[in-house]
């Protein structure tokens, strides 16, 4: 990979730096207790690619350690995993290999923002939580340079309007770049995607009430608790105002618009 500016050095710098001598360090890890919660949304998405990926080439976008990619392969996908982060790529490496799934899948270390793929190459692409890391219009610009004319992208992002959720974003810079948390996605951000493709749906927000079971996540009652605040997440986050103050939303990308 070609030399890169320094915010994606610095970015490479962090998360490879997370990827190991940190990787069990609670003081660096304490958000994970947040996606205790998210199997509404990883459920959504899984659901989404198994209905459409197998037999396709499909990109995981910004792949880390590659938990993702391996279910696109594992859901019949001829896989791909690009990340900046040379360490996240080795550890993704390996473990395609302990799987025995190396014929299904490749991990490059790669630039998001100028990736080294042909255009209309893949039929789906995923994107995890990974647009607030980059350049917006750079990623919206490639994506739709590499996606194929009737091709998808389903992406994941946490959102920035709900008050006390970018506080807290505010109160731990140790676990996240600047960059991060200045460009924490918003509607206006999802929006500007139309710059880049004809259709831009969100198709589902996650995780309001249910962040209220987060203290329960290693008692017995956590489980029916959650089930309950996602019940109540189903009718909350339907209403025009409240649900744009969810932690997450899922956005749907098609019809890209090429130069």
């Amino acid at each position: 990979m070609p030399q890169i500016e320094d915010r994606k050095l610095k970015e490479q710098e962090l998360h490879d730096h997370l990827r190991s001598d940190l990787a069990s360090d609670p003081y660096y890890t304490s958000n994970k207790k947040f996606y205790s919660i998210s199997r509404s949304n990883n459920d959504y998405v899984k659901q989404w690619i198994a209905a459409r990926c197998p037999g396709k080439r499909v990109l995981d976008y910004c792949c880390g350690n590659g938990q993702h990619t391996f279910s696109l392969a594992e859901a019949g996908a001829d896989a791909y995993g690009i990340d900046i982060s040379p360490a996240s790529i080795e550890i993704a490496s390996a473990e395609s290999a302990r799987r025995g799934l190396n014929d299904r899948m490749q991990f490059l270390v790669m630039d998001a923002e100028a990736t080294e793929f042909p255009g209309s190459f893949f039929d789906l692409v995923v994107v995890s939580g990974v647009l607030h890391h980059l350049d917006l219009d750079r990623a919206y610009q490639e994506l739709a340079r590499i996606l194929k004319p009737g091709g998808e992208i389903i992406c994941t992002e946490a959102l920035r309007h709900n008050p006390f959720i970018h506080l807290y974003r505010k109160m731990t810079p140790h676990l996240r770049s600047a960059w991060e948390t200045r460009h924490i996605l918003g509607r206006s951000e999802i929006a500007r995607a139309r710059r880049y493709f004809d259709g831009v749906e969100v198709a589902r927000f996650f995780h309001l009430a249910s962040l209220a079971a987060i203290p329960f996540r290693n008692s017995a009652t956590f489980n029916p608790l959650l089930h309950a605040l996602e019940s109540v997440d189903s009718v909350l986050l339907r209403l025009p105002v409240v649900k744009w103050q969810a932690w997450m939303a899922v956005f749907v990308l098609s019809r890209p618009k090429k130069p």
